[in-house]
């Protein structure tokens, strides 16, 4: 079931409570009540991005590529992992929670991308519209749909990153032995620190 406008606000609320009673050391619950739509599987990632003087910069982002847990569920989840992203040098402190805005992606189910040639495998993918999971058997890198669009790339780089992020070599998405796959997303994210949230990227 597709996520209506109400329920993509109501999903980074959700975020936004759980972040914030996470970095603050709170303990309660948030109390908001959550449409049906929020006890559904779903895989989701929530990104956290510092705004400052105009411009976004990542602080951090988490989630689980595939629905292992009540959307709800999920993204209190993933709000916590993400304040904690390893990949930053400590935790969201407090005095960073006015300038983050909080995204919400609601992902479908991976597919993988059959092509006539592995050549063809960056053709077969579309900017703003597919994120992309590159595996083989020991690594995985995932790529949230509006990654390729904002970091400005092309198919064939959006797919070397991807191999990179696994710590794969930057080519291996032409060995038959990597599997590419594409999902899309329902993207919902605040304009301004704890401001409006809008649906944000591309349809289909």
């Amino acid at each position: 079931m597709p996520l209506t406008s109400a329920d993509g606000r109501r999903a980074v609320l959700l975020a936004r409570d759980v972040l914030e009673a996470h970095v603050l050391g709170n303990r309660g619950e948030s109390v908001r009540k959550l449409p049906p739509v929020f006890s559904e599987k779903r895989g989701v990632f929530v990104t956290l991005n510092k705004l400052e003087a105009g411009v976004k910069s990542l602080r951090g982002c988490i989630g689980y590529s595939e629905p292992v847990k009540p959307l709800g569920e999920a993204i209190k989840d993933v709000a916590v992992y993400a304040s904690e992203d390893p990949r930053f040098p400590y935790p969201v402190q407090p005095d960073e929670l006015g300038s983050i805005v909080v995204e919400v992606s609601v992902l479908t189910l991976p597919r993988e991308v059959k092509a006539p040639s592995r050549t063809d495998l960056p053709a077969m993918v579309r900017l703003g519209v597919d994120g992309v999971v590159v595996s083989n058997r020991f690594a995985s890198g995932l790529f949230l749909p509006q990654v390729a669009t904002e970091q400005g790339w092309d198919h064939e780089t959006y797919l070397s990153e991807a191999c990179i992020k696994a710590g794969l070599p930057p080519d291996a998405w032409l060995s038959s032995g990597t599997k590419v796959e594409v999902f899309q997303a329902e993207v919902f994210g605040e304009v301004s620190p704890r401001g409006e949230v809008v649906r944000t990227g591309q349809e289909e």
